[in-house]
């Protein structure tokens, strides 16, 4: 099952307000996808995990990992996180907050190709 738990989306809620600054520039970019039918929420839990980006109609979410996601604990929780996701049909796109920082708009051109082949074929 893929409830939601309420601890979850107060936690999601919450975390809505504090974006990395990464997270806000992809944001301001993914936004501008909407034209296109790629409709994305920020901080979205999905079962028991806070999504950073999500767009239900691609099926696609969207990760701006930090240095945390390079540690051995980081990695274990990110593939068996991706896992999970994975099994409810999503493709789980990473993208490294430096890069993200460097070109948002280029990471937003990458989110927005993968996008519209899961939307489009």
């Amino acid at each position: 099952t893929t409830r939601v738990h309420p601890e979850t989306r107060e936690k999601a809620r919450s975390l809505r307000k504090s974006l990395t600054k990464g997270e806000v520039l992809l944001w301001l970019e993914l936004r501008d996808l909407r034209r296109l039918g790629l409709h994305f929420r920020k901080q979205a839990p999905i079962g028991p995990y806070i999504v950073d980006f999500v767009c239900q109609t691609a099926r696609l979410i969207v990760e701006v990992d930090g240095d945390l996601h390079e540690t051995d604990n980081g990695k274990r929780h990110d593939a068996n996180r991706d896992a999970y996701l994975r099994s409810l049909g999503y493709l789980v796109l990473r993208l490294d907050h430096p890069d993200v920082l460097a070109n948002p708009w280029a990471c937003a051109q990458e989110v927005k190709a993968k996008g519209e082949t899961r939307v489009h074929g």
